[in-house]
């Protein structure tokens, strides 16, 4: 019988808004009998914490942030004989403070990977939370891997060291693997694989088939994302304010906040509201719980998101899942997810013009709207399950420590 493993799962930030995610596959990995512990660098902003489970994850997850100087200082006296140096020269002198910052959270880790006998830890960053990982194996801890969600540049320094030394990793979409390939070539890890993201199709189901728009009805669309500009939520607005003066009756409501728990980009948004006039039409809901986040997918005509670039996007898969047909932009991975004019529609990013066509055409052809709802739900249950995930990272450790 295979042994069960003693997984670590560091997260930046956890529990945030978009983590639903991370919680699922933890439930999946412990579904298949293994015990896994939730390790973080830090707490997200109050605001940011809005799911059912938000505090039950808080209540398990062991949080690595606090500076130890003299931790610290014992991490870097070690680290200087163990090739410390070389790195630093390798990735130059912008990665300096990173190391710095890192230094007492990876000992930290090295410590509470060893007083509980973890036999893993994996990281779905590639940013300082698996320069945490890479020092603490530097230090004596235990093996790591890397989980990459977008492009490298959105990680900062050290990819090569942090590459180097795991064990294995998994990149969510083929455009990442090659953008890897190509950047960290001679510095990657022994075993890659492409994995996406994953959903849980069985809670993220319809109980009652769809219905599509009705002629004379609002058209009801929903939109889910963090509040910043690459997620073209200001692009979705404009699309609203020409579908109204052409006579088109819609409603949107948009599920998210910004990083800064609604000090931020939320005001510019409301500003844009304001000045397209569009308060009777436009909601900004904020984050919002997993469970809301079905019921307005499940009460929804249309999921749309336009995105200026999205490495693939759970929200689309969560959609798709609830069997509402979705309309995205062509950008990042997404096509990699929806294939336009079979699982739904692709429309360029930055063009609001685009995306209204897109929302009237498919709310006049009811028949479209109703095979993407279908051929949707069919391709994510298929392809994107959030156990799919679980499984890959159960296979990968077991093969990294010879099979056990």
């Amino acid at each position: 019988m295979p042994q069960k493993l003693r997984i670590g799962y560091l997260v930046p930030q956890f529990p945030g808004q978009t983590h639903i995610f991370y919680w699922r596959e933890v439930r999946a990995l412990e579904a298949m009998g293994h015990e896994v512990h939730l390790l973080s660098t830090r707490l997200p902003p109050t605001a940011l914490i809005a799911h059912s489970w938000s505090q039950d994850a808080i209540a398990r997850t062991t949080y690595l942030g606090e500076v130890r100087p003299l931790s610290a200082a014992g991490a870097l006296a070690k680290l200087i004989g163990r090739g410390l140096p070389r790195d630093l020269l390798r990735e130059g002198p912008r990665f300096a403070p990173d190391i710095a910052v890192t230094l007492s959270a990876a000992e930290t880790l090295r410590a509470y990977c060893e007083e509980h006998s973890l036999d893993h830890v994996h990281v779905h960053s590639c940013g300082r939370a698996a320069l945490v990982a890479t020092l603490a194996r530097r230090l004596g801890g235990v093996p790591y891997s890397l989980t990459l969600h977008g492009p490298l540049s959105d990680y900062g320094h050290g990819q090569k060291m942090k590459w180097r030394g795991a064990a294995f990793a998994t990149v969510i979409t083929h455009r990442l693997m090659d953008e890897v390939q190509s950047q960290l070539h001679g510095h990657l890890p022994p075993h890659m694989e492409i994995r996406p993201m994953g959903v849980d199709t069985e809670i993220l189901r319809r109980e009652t088939p769809y219905e599509p728009p009705q002629k004379g009805r609002p058209i009801r669309l929903f939109s889910c994302g963090r509040l910043n500009v690459v997620k073209g939520h200001q692009d979705l607005m404009s699309a609203i304010r020409q579908l109204l003066d052409q006579g088109v009756d819609v409603r949107l409501e948009i599920a998210g906040e910004d990083d800064a728990g609604g000090t931020g980009y939320r005001q510019v948004l409301e500003a844009h509201l304001r000045k397209l006039r569009l308060q009777d039409h436009v909601k900004l809901l904020g984050a919002i719980d997993a469970g809301e986040v079905k019921e307005k997918l499940l009460a929804a005509h249309v999921f749309v998101l336009a995105s200026w670039h999205e490495p693939l996007g759970v929200a689309y898969m969560e959609a798709m899942a609830c069997g509402v047909p979705v309309i995205g932009t062509d950008a990042g991975g997404v096509n990699e997810l929806i294939e336009a004019g079979h699982t739904g529609k692709l429309v360029p990013p930055k063009d609001p013009t685009a995306l209204a066509r897109a929302i009237r055409d498919l709310a006049q052809n009811p028949e479209s709207a109703e095979r993407f709802s279908v051929a949707g739900r069919a391709h994510v249950e298929a392809h994107f399950r959030a156990s799919l995930g679980a499984e890959t990272l159960v296979r990968e450790i077991r093969r990294s420590r010879g099979g056990q």
